[in-house]
């Protein structure tokens, strides 16, 4: 995992075998994640939708279905309503008695009023035009287990198929589980001592309590428990033994992910690392130049086989495509199945690095034989197995259709690969490098008469780079001469043609 900070957001990247497998982009100050507590207030109620419409806080109202208010309602209705008049003190429900299910086949208007509190939990965050999605039925995500409030249910990951293990999790729960409280155990608490469940049930129900004080002590719209951010959601829903590395380019982000890694896995902080180079820590790890190539409307495979991906309102369409590789298999069914399994695995990840949701259907190459359809079939869904995003595959149609549907909750990473140049505004036609080159040479004379900085780096696009370093005598050692000092020089993908930096010994810029 590479981890990068700066202007109000952090960029997360997983690698895998040096292949970028997944890529985040937080902002700090985004009130609206997923599994953030809301104290809001019904605005409307829409019979026709069976739906309400609640005021969180966000410019559009937020939707909360019939079917997401869960069975246990009324027992949160009570629970909120007990709270806020003083009626209860405390957050435990020890001696709270849980009220009767609802109609699963109900109506909205039965069950809810307008104007009236309501204790939410932001299920979809706001994506496009559309407000977030909200759902009644509240949790509480842990390391090892998932906190259920009004209900008495454990339920143990279906991943973990021992049943002597089930059932030692499911006594070693029942031992420590509070009153009226359900439990999900996570995959990850497989083979985990008591204590350690313990500490994280402590934790969850601490944090419980002080979803408690937050409603009870605010007017809606207010967030009143909010989900620890981004990166720690990934370390808590991702770790493993299989992570080697954790890279972070900020001392005050290094320290808060080895302190959120002693609380959830004290022998995994070892391997957090801080990047203390004067390179970019994104470009350092080759992650800017796969982004470019992997974010564009066509992804090139090893083979020479391609995709076309193409978004639309309704769903995206992703279209294989042979290239030139026909030219070495016996027929053009062999081919084809070959084709199509590597861009299976491609596609796999390109769902999850794009993080597209919705509907997505696949053109595969044509083939003949039902074995290789159910061979194609059978392999998609072994490389999307690996996705924690919930999903369903379709067979393969009669057209080489594939049919996928992904959960969506985020808005999709979305990352513009191709730029209108500024200097040409799009006719094909760019002024000389030699004129950024004079640029710099410029600016380069004015910051070392003015700052008279002992080291400088030169950062620019790889093609100004390479045109500063041409040649025996190159600009570096014109400069050296009028200078003194040698500069260095850096390729940087992530700058324009035109764009380039003057980086001091610690690879911040220099402003002057």
């Amino acid at each position: 995992m590479i981890i990068r900070t700066g202007d109000g957001e952090v960029d997360i990247a997983l690698l895998e075998n040096k292949g970028l497998l997944e890529y985040h982009n937080e902002k700090l100050d985004k009130g609206f994640n997923v599994g953030d507590l809301f104290l809001g207030r019904i605005k409307r109620l829409v019979p026709g939708l069976n739906a309400a419409f609640v005021d969180v806080g966000y410019e559009k109202d937020a939707f909360l279905h019939y079917h997401d208010l869960g069975p246990k309602v009324k027992s949160l209705q009570k629970y909120i309503s007990q709270g806020i008049t003083g009626k209860r003190d405390s957050g435990l429900l020890n001696d709270f008695e849980i009220e009767p299910d609802i109609d699963k086949n109900g109506k909205i208007d039965q069950v809810l009023k307008a104007n009236r509190h309501i204790l939410v939990q932001i299920a979809k965050e706001p994506i496009s035009t559309k407000g977030p999605r909200l759902t009644c039925e509240l949790s509480i995500a842990g390391r090892y287990i998932v906190l259920v409030p009004f209900s008495e249910r454990i339920s143990v990951s279906q991943k973990i198929k021992s049943r002597e293990e089930r059932e030692r999790l499911r006594r070693l729960i029942s031992s420590i589980r509070p009153k009226n409280f359900g439990v999900i155990v996570r995959t990850v608490a497989e083979n985990k001592r008591v204590a350690e469940l313990d500490a994280d049930m402590r934790n969850l129900t601490d944090r419980w309590k002080k979803s408690f004080e937050g409603f009870t002590s605010t007017k809606p719209p207010a967030k009143v428990l909010g989900e620890i951010d981004r990166t720690n959601v990934i370390l808590r829903d991702l770790l493993s033994p299989s992570f080697n590395q954790i890279v972070v380019d900020d001392q005050t982000f290094y320290n808060d992910v080895c302190s959120y890694l002693k609380t959830i896995s004290p022998e995994s902080e070892k391997i957090v690392k801080l990047h203390k180079g004067r390179a970019d820590v994104m470009e350092h790890f080759g992650i800017e130049k796969q982004i470019k190539s992997l974010f564009g409307k066509h992804v090139t495979m090893k083979s020479g086989a391609y995709l076309v991906i193409e978004h639309t309102e309704a769903m995206h369409v992703i279209d294989v495509n042979s290239g030139n590789t026909a030219k070495g298999e016996k027929s053009q069914e062999d081919s084809a199945i070959k084709v199509n399994i590597e861009a299976a695995e491609e596609i796999a990840r390109q769902l999850r690095l794009r993080d597209m949701g919705g509907l997505v259907v696949v053109d595969f190459i044509d083939m003949r034989q039902n074995d290789n359809r159910k061979l194609l079939l059978s392999k998609l869904k072994e490389f999307m197995s690996a996705d924690r995003a919930k999903h369903q595959v379709l067979p393969v149609s009669r057209f080489g259709l594939v049919e996928i549907t992904r959960q969506r909750v985020r808005p999709e990473m979305a990352i513009k690969t191709a730029e209108k140049c500024p200097t040409c505004k799009g006719t094909g036609e760019v002024q000389a490098a030699i004129t950024v080159i004079d640029e710099i040479e410029n600016n380069l004379r004015s910051l070392m008469e003015e700052a008279k900085p002992k080291t400088v780096t030169v950062a620019a696009h790889p093609f100004v780079s390479a045109f500063l370093q041409k040649g025996i005598y190159g600009y570096q050692r014109k400069w050296f001469k009028s200078y003194k000092k040698w500069i260095n020089i850096e390729p940087k993908t992530v700058l324009t043609l035109l764009d380039y930096e003057f980086l001091d010994k610690d690879g911040k810029e220099i402003l002057f």
